[in-house]
Parts: C-alpha cells; sequence; structure tokens
C-alpha cells in the first residue's frame, strides 16, 4: 500500500460554496465530509473536479475511533465504499469519541451529536490504537487521524497531546492529520503550548494540516470554522512548516459562508505563512520520502486484553456525556463551568444541525424555534441521529412540550402545520389514507421510545 504523495493547496469542498471552489485558481485538491456523500451519487460539482485532475479526500465524522466501542462494521465500509468512488489516496477521521453507553456501560446509548475529546490516559491510547488499526484493515487506502479542539480538559491525564499523537503513530503506523486551529484553541482554552505540542510530534507522519477560524468569548475560544482564519494560527502554520515541510494545506470553512474572494486571500495568507517558513533540508527530505514511499506500517504490538480498558473508559466517558447532554451531576475533577459551555454549544449545534435536515421546523415555529427546542435538548439526549432527533422533538412538542397554547388562530394553525409535517415522516412507509390510524401507530413509537 503506498502512503498519500504530496496534496499541495485545498479547500473543505461544501455544497454552499460549490460553484466558488470550481472557479478558484491554484486548487489542489478538496475534502468533503464522508457522510454527506453517496458513492452512487456524487455531487456533479465533485465529478467534474475530479474529471479535471483535482484530489477528492473523504473525511469522517462520526466514526468515533476515541471511543470505547469498537468501529462499527458497517461505518468502516461506508468510508471505504467512499474513498474507492471517488479515487482518493487517503481517508481521514478524528481522534474523537461520539457516543457512549449502551452494553459497555449496561446503559442507554447517547450520542453527542459534536466531536468530544479523549482522555490521553494509557487506557484510552490502548483503545484507540486497537480501533485504528480496525479501521486500517477494513479500509483500502491509507487512514489519517486528526487532533480535535476541545472545551473542557479530562482531569489525571498522563500525556501530552504531543506525546499521545507520538505514540498512536508510533504503535499502529497512522498518518496524521494535523490541525494547527485546533493547536490554538487548546492553547486558549487548556494552556497548551502549541509550540511544545509541535515539537513532541513525529512529523513524517503528518499526511496533510487544516486551517481554520473561530472566535473568543469569556476566556473561551470556540473552533467555529465560521470565521476569518485569525493571525495566531497562522503563526501556529509558520512554526509546523519551519520544522517540515507539510504535503497538503487545507482551508476548512463549514457555515457563515463569505464570498468566493474572501476565501481566496485567506488561501493567499496561508501560502504566505508557508512562505516565510524555511524548513531544514533534512526535515523537507524525510518529510517527502515519507509522503512517497511504501508504508512502514508499525508491527501490531502484543497488547493484553482490551476488554477491562475498553469498560473503564466507557464509564468515564458515558459519565461525562451524560453530564453533558442529559443533566446529571458533573464527573470529579472536571470544571464545572467549562462543562456548562461545552453542555451549551452541544445544545445550540444540535438546535442549528436540526435546523438544516428539517428547515421545514423553524419556518413553522418561527422566533420559538430556537427556544423551544434548547428546552426540548436539556432533557433528552439525541440517540439516533439527527434526523430522528427532528421527529423526536416534533413529538415532544405534540404530546406535552409548549410549542404554544393554541391561544390564538395563529397558535392553531402552527400546532397544525407541526402535526402534519411529522406524521408525514414519523413512519417507514408513505403516509396512509387513514389519519387516525397512522396517529396511533406513530404514537405507540413515541411511547415505545420514552
Amino acid at each position: 500500500m503506498k502512503r498519500p504523495g504530496r496534496l499541495g493547496t485545498g479547500i473543505g469542498w461544501r455544497p454552499e460554496i460549490a460553484d466558488a471552489v470550481e472557479a478558484m485558481p491554484g486548487i489542489d485538491w478538496v475534502e468533503a465530509v464522508a457522510e454527506n456523500l453517496c458513492p452512487g451519487h456524487l455531487p456533479e460539482s465533485l465529478l467534474r473536479l475530479r474529471e479535471r485532475g483535482v484530489t477528492v479526500v473523504p473525511h469522517g465524522v462520526s466514526l468515533g475511533l476515541g471511543g470505547a466501542d469498537r468501529p462499527a462494521e458497517d461505518q468502516l465500509t461506508a468510508l471505504a465504499e467512499r474513498a474507492e468512488a471517488l479515487g482518493s489516496p487517503l481517508v481521514t477521521e478524528h481522534i474523537a469519541f461520539v457516543r457512549a453507553g449502551g452494553p459497555l456501560t449496561a446503559s442507554p446509548l447517547l450520542e453527542a451529536g459534536h466531536l468530544l475529546p479523549v482522555p490521553r490516559t494509557r487506557d484510552a491510547l490502548d483503545v484507540l490504537c486497537e480501533n485504528v488499526r480496525i479501521a486500517q484493515a477494513a479500509l483500502p487506502v491509507p487512514l489519517a487521524v486528526e487532533n480535535i479542539a476541545a472545551l473542557l480538559a479530562w482531569p489525571d491525564e498522563e500525556l501530552t497531546e504531543g506525546q499521545f499523537l507520538y505514540e498512536l503513530a508510533d504503535r499502529t503506523g497512522v498518518r496524521l492529520l494535523i490541525d494547527v486551529a485546533n493547536l490554538h484553541t487548546n492553547h486558549v482554552n487548556r494552556g497548551e503550548d502549541p509550540a511544545k505540542a509541535l515539537a513532541e510530534l513525529p512529523v513524517e507522519a503528518i499526511a496533510y494540516v487544516h486551517v481554520a477560524g473561530g472566535f473568543e468569548r469569556d476566556g473561551v475560544w470556540h473552533d467555529s470554522h465560521a470565521h476569518p482564519v485569525p493571525p495566531q494560527v497562522l503563526d501556529i502554520l509558520t512554526d509546523l512548516a519551519s520544522r517540515v515541510t507539510p504535503p497538503g494545506v487545507l482551508l476548512e470553512r463549514d457555515d457563515n459562508f463569505p464570498e468566493a474572494g474572501e476565501l481566496e486571500r485567506e488561501l493567499a495568507a496561508i501560502r504566505r505563512a508557508l512562505d516565510v517558513a524555511a524548513p531544514s533540508e533534512t526535515a523537507t527530505t524525510q518529510a517527502t520520502a515519507s509522503a512517497t514511499a511504501d508504508a512502514s506500517v508499525a508491527e501490531p504490538d502484543q497488547a493484553p486484553d482490551s476488554t477491562p480498558a475498553r469498560q473503564r473508559l466507557a464509564l468515564a466517558q458515558t459519565a461525562l456525556l451524560s453530564a453533558l447532554v442529559a443533566g446529571t451531576p458533573a464527573p470529579e475533577g472536571f470544571d464545572r463551568v467549562r462543562l456548562g459551555v461545552q453542555s451549551r454549544a452541544l445544545g445550540a449545534k444540535r438546535a442549528d444541525v436540526v435546523a438544516k435536515v428539517a428547515p421545514e421546523l423553524p419556518e413553522i415555529l418561527g422566533a420559538g424555534y430556537r427556544p423551544a427546542f434548547l428546552a426540548y435538548a436539556h432533557g433528552h439526549p439525541m440517540s439516533d441521529g439527527y434526523r430522528h432527533d427532528a421527529l423526536d422533538f416534533a413529538a415532544y412538542l405534540l404530546f406535552g412540550g409548549q410549542p404554544g397554547s393554541a391561544e390564538t388562530p395563529e397558535d392553531t394553525e402552527r400546532l397544525r402545520r407541526l402535526r402534519e409535517w411529522w406524521l408525514d415522516r414519523s413512519g417507514p412507509a408513505p403516509r396512509s389514507q387513514r389519519p387516525t390510524a397512522r396517529l396511533a401507530r406513530a404514537t405507540r413509537r413515541v411511547l415505545l421510545r420514552r
């Protein structure tokens, strides 16, 4: 299996900026969210880019390699299918957990709807290494994993971020996707020195680099991917590029998309930050050789049975996620203020994503959508993805929530439209011509879920 070669300068492909990306000069490659792609029905924009020779890399966000459970076979198969459909040289995912609970803890499964940090402990590292090897064996191309941003820190961590990533790469041979914006986030939120993290990294394992923007509020940096790239992030990029020539650098933007001209100016700023750096000839040669040579994947170490480590990790992650999404007490050792910030951020993200996957809901509920959803989210953890979350939210309003008390004709009309929307989407089959029977079946499903 060949390691991916040089990628160049790229940008995150999103449907909202697809036309602008196609028209941009100097784009060598793009990255697309894997879960938003269907191999048999790829967007025409991506197909046109592929025909022009632009590399497309699928970027997964829901595998949860840092979670206590082994990666789901169906999710690995889906990621492999996307890599093959796009002719990609590699696929990427995150060092994060996105769900917790389930059989390992004999508790309900909880979904975060967001990337959450893995504790930098020996247990978590052992589990992550095994999960990465499982993923590597299932994928047709090399895997690279990304360091994530965090609003909070785990207590009693045993390794720094650089040490954690070094051991991961050393034990598995996995490539690294280094997000310099996330290094800046962890600098502000956790007091971690980006230069120290870079100094501890195995730079020869870097597959490519992410650059993105965010904003600071009340001393907390939010990695929004919806704001311009700040100078501090470009400085970290320059520091990294002074140590090694990264095979690829990519600008990420996920929301609040600006005009094409602004994106092009951000790409130009990234290129200037790279030009300022002057890595040594030895480092450059080493990185180039690593990027083009055959992979020398590390031999699996003879680890003991991972079940005890998985169970300990499962309990810890479930306690944290439950505190964030279900209102249970904060686990010992965590900063309660930061937990509150993270909890509110998760609720706000759920509201935003549900509004995108079910745009009829904010249209029906108007200004009442967001406060109603946040009230719902506080006591109703997500357990089965955003589309089910939208249906559960509508059911919550119709069967005991507060969408309005039908005191005015507008309230009555709002409830009628919400009920019609829910009935149309709450079952596996098209809506019955007998609404009463359909309502009874849907109501039973809601009660069973509870």
